[in-house]
């Protein structure tokens, strides 16, 4: 069974740690939005773990790319690596801008003790690693997840959030599909939410307020296609709710000031289509959010000339 600990207590040190570094962070964020458009790095992170009904253990991991706009690709291999088992445990290889938290899961089996899981990712030249462990201090449950993704903002946890249930997705076709260049794929996805925690817009910027020092995002249901592996140029019609923490005002994402989301269409079936510039192998995500959990799956797509 899973660990057992003081909930609220916990929660509470998860927020006052977020806070801390997100303030720490604050005006290295200034200046990177300035300034740090292209060039910089990504880290690789460990997110923390959760056990399984059947004893195994998932071990979470995300990144944060420190570019604002550039988009990096590091295929599977010694520049992106885990191990032991790997190279490829089903980490990206399209790495998005800025943080992107909770991106993919390792399952470890029940002995798996005082081993280590760990992620090598270079970039820019500079290699950095991230340590997945089953140290106390890293579990994570639900209520951690929806602080981090800033479902209550700075409160950390509301009452509401206990209760919270992953929204339900599924992806009309195979999980496999070939398509030519330059020739629109039809993607249909269907995702609905228990309605938890409460759709309610993100407050836009007040000058008599300083900024924020803890994640903030708006809830209720949202779904988004992106490339998680594949290299070339792809186009998403209609465009795509941003998934990843984009906090700059007038941006189509969650995270910033102002946004509400949209409706879900009548029948909450999404239908979106892509087409891509480039031929090769690509793996098409689609992501379901509530603002404090996710649900995500992943399609195969031969790109052919």
């Amino acid at each position: 069974m899973p660990q057992r600990r003081d909930r609220g207590d916990f929660v509470s040190r998860v927020a006052v740690f977020s806070a801390l570094l997100a303030s720490i962070m604050a005006a290295q964020d200034a200046q990177a939005q300035q300034s740090f458009a292209t060039g910089q790095t990504i880290s690789p992170a460990y997110e923390g773990w959760t056990q399984n009904s059947d004893g195994s253990f998932d071990l979470v991991f995300g990144y944060m790319n420190r570019n604002w706009e550039e988009v990096i690709d590091v295929p599977v291999g010694p520049g992106n690596t885990i191990e032991p088992g790997g190279p490829d445990r089903g980490q990206p290889t399209h790495f998005q801008p800025r943080r992107n938290r909770f991106v993919f899961r390792v399952r470890v089996p029940a002995d798996f003790g005082e081993q280590e899981l760990v992620w090598t990712l270079t970039t820019q030249g500079q290699t950095q690693r991230a340590y997945g462990t089953l140290k106390r201090d890293y579990y994570i449950d639900d209520l951690v997840i929806q602080a981090n993704f800033g479902a209550a903002g700075a409160a950390g946890s509301t009452p509401e959030l206990s209760g919270n249930e992953a929204p339900m997705l599924s992806v009309e076709g195979n999980s496999q599909r070939s398509v030519s260049l330059g020739q629109p794929l039809t993607l249909t996805a269907i995702a609905t939410d228990d309605g938890k925690p409460m759709a309610r817009p993100l407050a836009p910027t007040n000058p008599r307020r300083p900024g924020r020092i803890t994640t903030d995002s708006a809830t209720g249901l949202r779904l988004s296609w992106f490339v998680y592996r594949g290299e070339g140029a792809t186009h998403f019609d209609p465009p795509q709710v941003v998934s990843w923490e984009d906090t700059r005002v007038g941006r189509q994402s969650p995270w910033s000031p102002g946004w509400s989301t949209p409706e879900a269409p009548e029948d909450n079936r999404w239908e979106t289509r892509v087409t891509f510039s480039d031929p090769g192998s690509y793996v098409l995500r689609v992501l379901a959010h509530d603002g404090g959990l996710q649900t995500y799956h992943d399609i195969d797509v031969i790109v052919s000339r």
